[in-house]
């Protein structure tokens, strides 16, 4: 599982980003708290970048997936716009 630090909106806005940086420099990622809930997660810019390739990587393969499956339509834009916005 995995271990992170909860930090409130009121510690943010009292200690700052020094908080989010010793918290994310021990547990590798922080969770932002407000009124007792986590609202956000603070993780290093390079482990977002993996997240993000791991994401495309996914729609990608599920792209490949339908092509093999024929799954797909070729048209226009013009025609493609309608299709979608077709109530």
């Amino acid at each position: 599982m995995y271990k992170y630090k909860k930090i409130t909106a009121n510690d943010l806005k009292t200690k700052g980003i020094s908080v989010v940086a010793e918290e994310v420099a021990q547990y590798g990622e922080a969770v932002v708290t407000v009124r007792g809930k986590g609202k956000y997660v603070i993780i290093p810019v390079e482990r977002y970048n993996e997240l993000r390739e791991y994401e495309l990587l996914a729609a990608l393969e599920e792209s490949r997936k339908a092509i093999e499956e024929g799954d797909y339509v070729i048209e226009s834009v013009k025609d493609h716009i309608k299709r979608i916005t077709r109530d």
